[in-house]
């Protein structure tokens, strides 16, 4: 079954520095029937303001992924990481037993737009840590690239669980294949151009769950360029 979650229906937040939308219920925007897909909880497409940014704040038990996908994000957190990250570049934080972090745009006239992705974890108050990356645009440009996984093959990030997170960069006119694996539940979400799925064309924000199917599952590229990413989870209820 292919269900499409569109970018029209999703929650915001907006403040004089964000614009963020939320694809499952996040803060003040509740959806009983959006709270999650398996192990992923939140997307949320923000986009942040030139010297913009999320003040000190804790987090813990959740694996936060951050997508950079254009200008740059300046993390600061409890454990005394500082750095400096670019488009492309994907940070992991495992929560854990607790962490205070910051994340701010330090450019003065660009914006930073970023996903924001949540996965709940399979284990509670494990030790706090953080890792990022550098994914070169020529490794995801018309294939998949594993970014995440539970036990950082081909160069992925690591987190604790069962799932993976793929990206891709089409070109107009090309197709990707992706083999889909039996009791796995599937969550595709464009970010940026728009691509053909299943006879239904996903813009970006729109998200397109899968569950219930096998074999191969074709994507191709409406724009010029388009950026999506593939998340392959656990079959859970949720």
């Amino acid at each position: 079954m292919y269900k499409l979650r569109a970018r029209e229906e999703r929650g915001k937040t907006m403040t004089d520095w964000l614009d963020s939308a939320h694809t499952f219920s996040f803060a003040q925007y509740f959806d009983p029937f959006n709270m999650g897909f398996s192990d992923l909880r939140v997307i949320n497409d923000d986009i942040v303001k030139p010297l913009g940014g999320f003040e000190f704040h804790p987090h813990s038990n959740m694996e936060i992924i951050s997508v950079i996908l254009s200008g740059q994000i300046e993390h600061k957190d409890s454990m005394g990481e500082s750095e400096i990250l670019n488009a492309g570049d994907v940070q992991v934080m495992t929560a854990g037993s607790g962490i205070m972090h910051s994340e701010f745009n330090p450019s003065a006239d660009k914006f930073l737009h970023l996903l924001q992705i949540w996965i709940l974890p399979n284990k509670k108050n494990l030790e706090p840590s953080y890792n990022t990356k550098s994914f070169p645009k020529e490794k995801m440009l018309n294939q998949f690239k594993l970014i995440v996984s539970q036990n950082g093959r081909e160069g992925s990030l690591k987190i604790h669980q069962d799932a993976e997170i793929y990206r891709c960069i089409l070109e107009a006119d090309k197709t990707v294949v992706y083999d889909m694996p039996p009791n796995r539940k599937l969550w595709l979400q464009a970010a940026k151009g728009a691509i053909e799925v299943n006879s239904t064309i996903l813009e970006a924000g729109d998200g397109m769950s899968i569950v219930n199917e096998r074999g191969l599952l074709e994507i191709s590229g409406v724009d010029e360029e388009s950026d999506f990413l593939l998340f392959n989870l656990r079959n859970l209820t949720i």
